[in-house]
């Protein structure tokens, strides 16, 4: 479960994010929606661990897994970007960069890939480790309508297999609504609910 309480974050006297109270339920998907500047991404870096808040308490299940919007690769080929940090996965890979439709690929040098196969690649890294809460941020945003698909269906795939929360940030409300439970709206740092689309237990409450 995620629990937030009271969590803001302040940039000299501007209010970038204000979330009173936010509850999420082990195995929900929730999709932050909001315009450029609205705190999806602060929201999402504070609870990776990778950016402290002003003030306010959270807690996140471990192990955490966090996809930034800017997507980055390593030197060596795409394979080899795909199987760091992992043991005995090179079938496994295999298979998922075939999904991915980025085998043709395997070989080429990763830090030359085009934005959209970049953004798949960072993806597969992640997909390839196990996770209790996986935090996306804008994760199709570089990619056409066909990745994007390949992309939301491999994370319906992973989130079966691993029961693990999962929250994105978009600003496509179909992407949302193609993978969410609920949606949570965020504007000038701000939090509202949204409707609910349907399924897993999924809480939110707002002072």
């Amino acid at each position: 479960m995620i629990e937030v309480t009271g969590l803001h974050k302040q940039y000299g006297t501007r209010t970038v994010l204000d979330v009173p109270h936010l509850s999420v339920e082990r195995g929900a998907c929730v999709a932050l929606i909001g315009a450029n500047g609205s705190g999806k991404t602060t929201l999402l870096r504070i609870l990776a661990g990778q950016l402290k808040p002003t003030s306010g308490t959270f807690s996140t299940p471990q192990p955490v897994l966090y996809l930034p919007q800017r997507c980055y690769a390593f030197r060596g080929t795409v394979l080899q970007n795909v199987l760091i940090g992992t043991k005995n996965k090179r079938e496994d890979a295999l298979s998922l960069l075939e999904r991915m439709e980025l085998a043709p690929l395997l070989q080429k040098e990763a830090r030359s890939l085009s934005g959209g196969e970049l953004q798949r690649l960072a993806f597969c890294r992640l997909m390839l480790r196990d996770c209790t809460l996986l935090l996306l941020d804008e994760p199709t945003s570089a990619c056409d309508s066909h990745a994007a698909e390949l992309l939301l269906q491999e994370l319906q795939r992973y989130r079966a297999a691993q029961g693990c929360t999962v929250l994105l940030s978009t600003h496509s409300r179909a992407v949302a609504a193609q993978v969410a439970d609920r949606c949570l709206l965020l504007a000038n740092g701000r939090a509202s609910a949204l409707r609910s689309e349907a399924g897993t237990q999924c809480e939110f409450s707002f002072d």
